[in-house]
């Protein structure tokens, strides 16, 4: 498979960095994570200015009908700079709805979300809801931006809905998590109305390839931006008379780093473009993404606050922002052992 990105495509990728690295500054991810863990003006100007809240969203739904590739495209970038914004539930909830929402649902929903007007978080549970007709009961944990949130998409063994957070029988508690940029929440349902989405795979595959594709161009973004940090840092620090990047030790991890995320953008747009094309790869491209990705930046965080000595582990430094948005990604939407192990089972499988 080769791939390049179109001239459409670098426009895209060249208008989000610079919209990222102009407006989601270290101050106002702070400012962010010191309330409700979300940057709406940045969110509201990703939507409304930018429209590429609707990238995903079909044209006939005020979107622009773009791929996982674009969608990569701009995870990484948000990524890049630890955005705190509800990226993640917006993707999978576009995804779903699209795919197996009534034309009801997608005239009530896709709208909103393509201009940015609705906050979308992912609900998902391994545990069976009561499921009473339309109506939900049960206790969702770890719900990232749920508090926050307008719509929720629910996700468990047995469908997915759509809950609106204002709604009878829902109740949010919000939580200060790890990762204040991606805030967590336990969800409750008692009896809450729900519309169900079409039950099949190719619908809850839409969701979760989504989410794990934005994920995975998330992490890579960090990953890079890590890097791109920790060498401007080694040509600016003087030990002995020297700039610290000139010391073997050090080039050896910065070098290791570059090999690392070369492979992770490797993964993220292999993933990417083979769902956009309806490939036989996708699954294993998407779980491959996934646990790599997210094990690169979490090496690479980890790695940049050594590296930077004793001011990377200060507060004031924002290293720790990029660790903990890795250790978080590392268990988001299934960890590591999970998507290797399916990828293991794939090849198992061809094998025999």
């Amino acid at each position: 498979m080769e791939f390049a990105f179109t001239e459409e495509q670098a426009m895209i990728a060249e208008t989000a960095r610079d919209f990222f690295r102009e407006n989601a500054t270290s101050e106002r991810t702070r400012k962010a994570m010191a309330g409700e863990g979300i940057d709406r003006e940045l969110w509201q100007a990703f939507g409304a200015e930018l429209g590429l809240a609707g990238l995903t969203v079909p044209e006939e739904h005020g979107g622009s009908g773009l791929g996982m590739v674009e969608l990569a495209i701009i995870a990484e970038a948000a990524g890049s700079q630890v955005s705190a914004i509800p990226l993640l539930g917006h993707a999978m909830a576009c995804a779903a709805i699209g795919a197996g929402g009534s034309d009801e649902a997608k005239a009530a929903w896709l709208p909103r979300l393509a201009a940015g007007e609705a906050i979308c978080a992912i609900a998902s549970t391994h545990s069976t809801l009561e499921a009473d007709g339309d109506k939900l009961t049960g206790t969702i944990q770890c719900v990232p931006h749920g508090a926050v949130a307008d719509l929720l998409l629910v996700a468990a063994p047995k469908g997915m809905w759509l809950v609106e957070t204002a709604a009878k029988g829902v109740s949010i508690e919000g939580h200060t998590t790890m990762d204040q940029t991606r805030p967590l929440a336990t969800v409750m349902l008692d009896g809450a109305a729900a519309t169900p989405l079409a039950q099949s795979f190719d619908v809850t595959m839409a969701a979760w390839s989504a989410g794990w594709i934005v994920l995975a161009a998330e992490a890579l973004g960090g990953a890079q931006e890590t890097l791109e940090r920790t060498v401007a840092y080694s040509l600016d620090r003087v030990q002995f008379g020297r700039q610290i990047g000139s010391f073997q030790a050090y080039k050896h991890r910065l070098a290791d780093m570059m090999i690392e995320i070369e492979q992770a953008r490797s993964a993220v747009y292999w993933a990417a473009c083979a769902v956009d094309e309806g490939s036989d790869e996708a699954q294993m491209a998407l779980h491959a993404a996934k646990s790599f990705c997210a094990d690169t930046f979490f090496m690479c965080a980890g790695n940049m606050i050594q590296l930077h000595g004793g001011i990377g582990f200060t507060w004031e430094h924002d290293a720790h922002l990029f660790f903990k948005r890795a250790r978080s990604i590392q268990t988001m939407l299934m960890d590591g052992e999970f998507h290797r192990e399916q990828v293991a089972r794939m090849v198992l499988g061809e094998a025999a």
